[in-house]
């Protein structure tokens, strides 16, 4: 593509470079995520030490997602930020060779997880040109997300219970490896030089919409509570003596089913408006929340409980991006992304690594997670008070 040339790709060979970048970046994290408290304990580390690494990721996402976007929509350099962080994030990671004890491997997560957490919110606003709001196009490049993700946590799993956590560092090198060949071959998409040298539109307005403000405490609430399935919920299964194969298959199943909602999502979407969407997505979690707290010594709801992944996260992250491109268009777009992200990724993911862990040290882990439905049971009332005032708003429109 010619320097400074607007984007607007379509097609199979546009849409493959974004599909591959979204296979390699999940195939990253479904291993890296599932698998990197019990890598850790599988160094000695006490649970203290694990919450408190884990929640590192998190803690970069308070911050670096709004710096990464900001600079984003000023430069107008989404892809060649996103090689730059693949290529960081794949240097950084060699550092977990070497046993320098809890202080060098938080060093090192900080480094890694400063470049690979604004990634997603990167390649979301350089391909929202190519969406353009068609569901069906979108669920297709999610899809394979989805399936790198299943690859990687179904054959870590599988590989880690037959040779043991040791080769978590190696797990790692390979897939940020993919990560950067996938950002590489990703078209050079920039915005044209007369509007990226535009100054930046101002957030402040937006965020003082009631909607908005509405949006981002549904969206903090509900992924504060899906942190004690990132950050523990193999630590869960791992205590109440399942195996880490099994542990990877019911990973899988959450993927799966969330490839089959991508997949279908073009019809799906339709049936109702997104912030509906949001409201129904927050009731199942409660329910998910419920089942895994009260009968996870039966695989049979376990399994039911990450089938209900298909509406708490897929249809949950989809209707959430919806929002976001509306409300923030063109220059404010990847500063609309980055928000999403520290809202509901970093500040929500801070809160549930570093309280999810003080839970379980009082209440164990069926505390936890009866703590998250109390927190999906949140989401869902400023998910109905955003629709509230949404229909308000439309109905004035109408008048």
């Amino acid at each position: 593509m010619p320097h400074g040339e607007a984007t607007g790709p379509s097609g199979a060979r546009q849409v493959a470079p974004f599909a591959a970048l979204s296979a390699s970046y999940f195939a990253h994290i479904g291993f890296f995520n599932p698998y990197l408290p019990l890598w850790l304990q599988h160094l000695g580390m006490p649970l203290f030490v694990i919450s408190l690494l884990a929640a590192i990721q998190a803690g970069t996402r308070v911050f670096a997602p709004y710096v990464w976007g900001a600079l984003s929509d000023r430069s107008g350099e989404r892809v060649r930020l996103l090689r730059w962080s693949a290529f960081v994030a794949l240097a950084a990671s060699m550092g977990l060779w070497w046993d320098g004890g809890p202080v060098w491997i938080a060093v090192v997560l900080l480094v890694m997880f400063t470049h690979t957490g604004s990634m997603m919110s990167l390649t979301e606003a350089a391909m929202a040109h190519l969406v353009a709001g068609d569901w069906g196009r979108d669920g297709r490049i999610r899809l394979w997300g989805s399936i790198g993700f299943m690859v990687t946590v179904f054959a870590a799993g599988a590989w880690f219970e037959h040779f043991g956590m040791g080769h978590f560092p190696a797990w790692t090198l390979v897939t940020l490896a993919c990560v950067l060949a996938c950002a590489y071959w990703m078209p050079d998409i920039r915005d044209k030089p007369d509007e990226a040298h535009e100054p930046g539109l101002p957030v402040g307005p937006v965020l003082r919409q009631g909607v908005v403000r509405w949006f981002f405490a549904t969206l903090f609430f509900h992924v504060t509570a899906h942190f004690s399935i990132y950050a523990y919920f193999s630590l869960y299964l791992d205590s109440k003596g399942y195996s880490k194969a099994i542990i990877g298959a019911l990973w899988a199943v959450s993927v799966l089913v969330e490839i089959a909602w991508f997949f279908l999502q073009g019809r799906l979407m339709r049936l109702a408006s997104m912030t509906r969407w949001m409201l129904v997505c927050s009731w199942v979690a409660v329910l998910r929340m419920a089942l895994i707290a009260g009968a996870a010594d039966w695989v049979v709801v376990l399994v039911a409980a990450q089938c209900l992944h298909a509406f708490t996260f897929a249809a949950h992250h989809t209707a959430c991006i919806a929002v976001v491109s509306h409300h923030f268009p063109g220059r404010l777009r990847a500063r609309g992304q980055a928000l999403f992200t520290v809202m509901g990724y970093g500040l929500g993911g801070l809160l549930g690594v570093l309280a999810g862990g003080a839970l379980i040290t009082r209440l164990g882990y069926e505390g936890l997670f009866g703590a998250a439905a109390v927190l999906a049971l949140l989401a869902a009332g400023c998910a109905w008070r955003m629709e509230v005032l949404e229909r308000a708003g439309g109905e004035r429109q109408a008048s």
